[in-house]
């Protein structure tokens, strides 16, 4: 079951991932920095949150306390003139590449060992779940507001509106597979862009 669990919680951060990258594919650049209200945060501002909390959370994830000592938290939350979204987006990938090179080596019996977050003892999987949920929050608001961006652009993540009977009957035609659930192959994740994820 715990290595169900890493195989399921690494599908799962891969998904967020590429969910969040077929949205913000459809935004322009006027777009990824706007604001919808001055209190809100721009899709830049999210991405840049995402990539500083990845960093802190998964560099040296089993050694060291997960809010690192150099993390200027408050700084994600606010644009620079180097802010570029090339730059952002580059702080992006590394922050996940951070994250995959922490997760993907973990074995079951790593689950029950103890990491610290702001000196808050976690176990490994609860910390696994701490982030996922966060970043799946952060993850529905990029996708929401670039829908709201892209207006009737917007090319839908998921099941499209109107076609939910249909994509239904063709994943019961394909049946069920071994290991875990309908339309799914034994060993291998679920495609990134399945309807699990943030959608619409």
């Amino acid at each position: 079951m715990l290595a169900a669990y890493l195989e399921d919680a690494r599908r799962q951060f891969r998904g967020l991932k590429h969910h969040a990258e077929k949205a913000l594919a459809q935004v322009s650049d006027e777009d990824f920095f706007a604001q919808i209200d001055p209190g809100s945060n721009s899709i830049a501002i999210l991405v840049k949150h995402v990539a500083g909390n990845l960093r802190s959370r998964w560099t040296d994830f089993l050694t060291s306390d997960g809010e690192k000592a150099d993390r200027q938290r408050d700084s994600e939350f606010e644009l620079e003139p180097g802010d570029t979204r090339a730059s952002l987006m580059e702080r992006w990938e590394e922050g996940w590449r951070r994250l995959f090179a922490a997760v993907d080596p973990l074995e079951p019996d790593d689950l029950s060992r103890t990491v610290q977050i702001r000196a808050e003892p976690h176990s490994v999987l609860k910390a696994m779940n701490r982030q996922l949920t966060h970043y799946a929050g952060h993850v529905g608001q990029i996708v929401l507001l670039a829908k709201h961006a892209t207006g009737e652009r917007w090319q839908t993540l998921s099941v499209p509106r109107g076609a939910s009977e249909d994509f239904n009957r063709k994943m019961r035609e394909k049946g069920p597979s071994e290991g875990g659930g309908v339309g799914r192959t034994a060993g291998k994740p679920a495609p990134p862009g399945s309807p699990s994820g943030p959608n619409r």
